[in-house]
């Protein structure tokens, strides 16, 4: 009853700091992780602990498949080349960058420990993003860009994350059967997804006319779908995404208007709560993870991770740089399928650098690390990685957070 209160609590919380964010000019996702800070620090308040099963099955299906839903497919076609540079190259680029920041810089950091931070803050999380740059006027490219980013890199961190571990407890890694063991569960999810979304559609041609069940079978599917995915062992998020691409181009084609505007309502209400929790929750893991961590490790520690953060920004801005001069050469030289709307000026890569900033995945990661290795032992230095994640992630969301309106504005 207790846990249930505190629930009832925090939604309250969220709710009402929702609804007076845009009144103080303050990005909302800021506003909610200072406040779950805040929360977290309150005499005996029961500790809430995130639960990384929850945040993969809970939250991502249908924030995942909201956001392949409503995505532009011509634009997301069009900007495939920056989208999976970003989702893909950057991911792992970066995971190796924060490692080798890491290994030289934390003590007692190993190579495959290094590697294993560097694969938890990898992926930027464009649910933080989107909310932030919510009302900014960015173009629709831009946004298409960060949103088709956040479809894919979840799955890539994913992949680096396991085989990290794997390097923890003493696996061989080998890079041909890495590469085979991605490739595999990148085309596995994708044809889970295609054949969800082809049962789905099946089932919505048929009863498209009662739109409470139509809406409900839209609701359960990516629940459905990730569930599959992952028990076949292939990717979840890559399935999800196939399937909300695959449905939003069918449902153009047989949703009555009523009916989509009947979805758009029901769907907008559970992401904005979704997205509020998860928020929240960010914040609140700080006074958690706090605990573990030793007063005199406390100060160096947010020192490292403010370094770390300054490290991956930098990274996203070069490879961003470095991909507008490659689409630029590339459309000039007539090479690939490079079109003109597919090229990046100095405006939109800038935005898209800047809003590279890490949230509730990196933080489900972090906290889902193994308690103890294959023999027994502990897993070495699980509560300095699991503090600076937070702490980095917290670095990106407040930081990047309360300055991207700012960058976007002098941008005009």
């Amino acid at each position: 009853m207790e846990n249930y209160t505190i629930v009832i609590f925090i939604m309250a919380v969220m709710i009402g700091l929702s609804a007076i964010a845009d009144r103080i000019k303050l990005p909302q996702p800021v506003l909610l992780i200072i406040a779950g800070v805040a929360v977290g620090f309150l005499p005996n308040l029961t500790p809430i602990e995130l639960n990384p099963e929850i945040v993969f099955l809970i939250f991502l299906p249908p924030l995942l498949f909201d956001a392949a839903f409503n995505i532009s497919f011509e634009e997301f076609k069009t900007n495939i080349n920056t989208i999976s540079t970003l989702a893909i190259t950057l991911v792992f680029l970066t995971a190796s960058g924060i490692a080798v920041v890491a290994h030289y810089l934390i003590p007692g950091m190993t190579w495959p420990l290094s590697f294993v931070l560097g694969a938890i803050l990898s992926a930027t999380d464009a649910v933080a993003a989107m909310s932030i740059t919510k009302g900014l006027g960015l173009s629709h490219k831009t946004n298409t860009i960060l949103e088709g980013e956040s479809l894919v890199n979840d799955a890539s961190a994913l992949v680096a994350y396991r085989f990290a571990v794997a390097g923890v407890t003493g696996t061989a890694f080998v890079f041909w059967k890495a590469s085979l063991q991605f490739g595999i569960l990148m085309f596995g999810g994708f044809v889970v997804g295609a054949l969800t979304g082809k049962l789905l559609a099946l089932i919505i041609k048929r009863i498209h006319h009662n739109s409470m069940a139509t809406i409900s079978f839209m609701l359960l599917m990516p629940f459905v779908t990730y569930l599959v995915a992952e028990e076949l062992h292939v990717s979840g998020v890559i399935a999800v995404v196939i399937l909300g691409l695959g449905i939003s181009r069918f449902s153009r084609a047989v949703f009555p208007d009523k009916l989509k505007q009947e979805s758009k309502s029901i769907w907008d209400i559970i992401i904005f709560l979704l997205n509020g929790l998860i928020f929240i929750l960010i914040g609140l893991q700080l006074p958690l993870v706090m605990h573990d961590i030793s007063s005199d490790q406390l100060w160096p520690y947010v020192g490292y991770g403010f370094i770390i953060t300054v490290v991956a920004l930098v990274i996203r801005m070069v490879r961003m740089y470095l991909q507008k001069i490659n689409l630029d050469d590339a459309f000039k030289k007539g090479k690939g399928r490079v079109s003109e709307n597919a090229l990046l000026d100095f405006k939109n890569s800038l935005i898209i650098s800047w809003s590279g900033m890490r949230g509730i995945v990196s933080l489900a990661i972090a906290i889902g690390l193994p308690v103890t290795l294959s023999d027994g032992s502990p897993f070495p230095q699980r509560n300095a990685i699991i503090f600076i994640s937070v702490v980095v992630v917290l670095f990106t969301l407040i930081g990047q957070g309360l300055t991207l309106p700012w960058v976007v504005k002098r941008l005009k």
